[in-house]
């Protein structure tokens, strides 16, 4: 099956590419154009960058169904006030910034794409927009082969996206996995994601495209918190009877509290800022 995924999306790059992509001068032009209207920041990923609050349950209240679990793309859009925008040129020109969170848990590149999940973004996406992508926690999981995707798989997805996004006159910025909890030794988190971690960065460098270590910034971030703030603090890890939606507690180092969402939200501005700030001008 893996084969037969890897030729489709061989074609449709090949498809794409013949198409031809918006010259970088083109995209500059029409960003300049948009100085008064919005530019709208897709996030593309799994349930740790997911937004809780809406894109489960729906219907039912966050706080009592799902509350205190939240994606760090939940967090995001704060980041973006209007009078922080000023000092986000030339990479955001206009006078807004619409956070527009789509990643979604369980998904990997391939689900992601095949569900159609991608396909709105793609449509809906504007020159001068932003694209950020950040998968691998699903694509590397073979014992779920309904989501697992092969390096190889993993790196055709990440190319298409950023090929489609390009087409779009808009901005691709691949993101590495952001780490999980474990595991730890002398005292810092060590990588959990193996190949999947170096795979982003291989296509962003092959593509000429920027890319943010998500994996590297959090483990680097952890390790300063340590084992013990980092656990009880940011990782959804609780005693019974904390929360109305987790009565019997939670031990669960793969998902945010809104503290550890927080955290991570704040190294992906960071660097999203250095790099619209320095790589446009």
């Amino acid at each position: 099956m893996n084969n037969k995924i890897f030729y489709i999306v061989s074609f449709l790059l090949v498809v794409l590419l013949l198409s031809g992509c918006s010259s970088q001068s083109s995209v500059q032009k029409t960003t300049a154009k948009r100085d008064k209207s919005v530019t709208h920041i897709y996030l593309i990923g799994d349930s740790t960058m997911a937004d809780y609050t809406r894109d489960y349950e729906p219907g039912k209240d966050y706080m009592k169904v799902r509350y205190p679990i939240t994606g760090w793309g939940q967090v995001f859009q704060p980041f973006f006030m209007k009078d922080s925008l000023t000092n986000m040129k030339p990479g955001i020109a206009t006078d807004s910034v619409a956070v527009i969170d789509r990643a979604h848990g369980g998904r990997s590149t391939r689900t992601f794409f095949q569900e159609g999940r991608w396909r709105y973004v793609y449509e809906h996406l504007k020159p001068g927009d932003y694209v950020l992508m950040q998968f691998g926690h699903n694509d590397s999981s073979e014992k779920h082969t309904e989501r697992y995707v092969n390096i190889e798989g993993y790196k055709e997805f990440l190319r298409l996206f950023v090929i489609q996004t390009k087409q779009k006159g808009a901005n691709p910025i691949i993101l590495t996995p952001v780490a999980r909890n474990y595991p730890w030794k002398d005292g810092k988190l060590q990588n959990v994601h193996g190949e999947y971690w170096q795979a982003p960065i291989d296509v962003a460098m092959e593509m000429n495209v920027p890319y943010i270590d998500l994996n590297k910034l959090s483990m680097e971030y952890f390790t300063h918190k340590g084992q013990d703030f980092t656990t009880n603090h940011y990782f959804m890890n609780f005693p019974e009877n904390t929360y109305e939606a987790y009565p019997k507690g939670q031990k669960d180092n793969t998902h945010f509290q809104p503290e550890g969402a927080k955290a991570v939200a704040s190294l992906v501005y960071q660097e999203f800022k250095k790099i619209i700030t320095t790589q446009k001008k």
